[in-house]
């Protein structure tokens, strides 16, 4: 290879973290294989010790990033998972299947600043912790209890444990309409994961904020 190929290499991922300033580090220290995904930015294999790291832009925008379990790939990437499922694709373009822990940001969202959390509102699979590493910001946001150990009988689901707006989809669990209180099925998560996000107004205790352009790490069975 001539010295002009190498140096090209080189400059390849330099040229990506300066484009793409904000990064997430995805880590899996479960004891066991998992699919991460992140919309945006797709799907990853990940066994045990592995880490995946993305770039995203500075400017305003959303996304959500899972661990899906039991999965089979072909080497076209599809297939199917058992949990958080993204239409049986390796590279996800849509939101996982429940159940699935989330970690949910908005960078640079509102007032200039990130708003992050975690969130079991489609569910629980994986025990998850999401931390900012830069800016000064430390404050890490967790759900690591054995939720599907625990599981109430009508939540259960295969390989974790369903949300009850999945289960019943009512106003009551939901939230369509009108005001909206926890209830006893939302509080077995908040008496196990009490900075997650457990019902759709679980705003005051479950949503956390950075300066606009901090880093983070997600880390799968911390």
């Amino acid at each position: 290879m001539n010295h002009s190929k190498i140096a090209f290499l080189i400059f390849l991922p330099l040229l990506f973290f300066q484009t793409h300033a904000i990064i997430f580090n995805i880590r899996n220290n479960c004891p066991y294989t998992v699919w991460a995904a992140s919309l945006p930015g797709g799907g990853r294999r990940l066994d045990s010790g592995q880490t995946w790291t993305l770039g995203f832009p500075r400017g305003p925008g959303r996304a959500k990033i899972w661990a899906r379990t039991n999965c089979t790939f072909d080497a076209a990437g599809r297939g199917r998972c058992l949990t958080g499922d993204c239409n049986g694709q390796l590279q996800c373009q849509t939101y996982g299947t429940p159940p699935a822990t989330l970690a949910e940001y908005g960078l640079n969202s509102f007032a200039y600043k990130d708003y992050y959390d975690v969130s079991v509102l489609q569910g629980f699979n994986v025990p998850i912790e999401f931390q900012p590493t830069s800016n000064g910001c430390t404050r890490p946001v967790r759900c690591t209890a054995d939720i599907t150990g625990q599981c109430p009988s009508a939540l259960k689901a295969p390989g974790g444990c369903n949300n009850p707006c999945t289960v019943y989809n009512t106003t009551e669990y939901c939230c369509h309409s009108g005001p909206c209180r926890p209830t006893d099925l939302s509080r077995f998560f908040k008496a196990r994961c009490r900075d997650a996000f457990t019902y759709p107004e679980d705003d005051p205790t479950s949503t956390f904020t950075c300066p606009a352009g901090t880093s983070y790490r997600v880390v799968f069975c911390p």
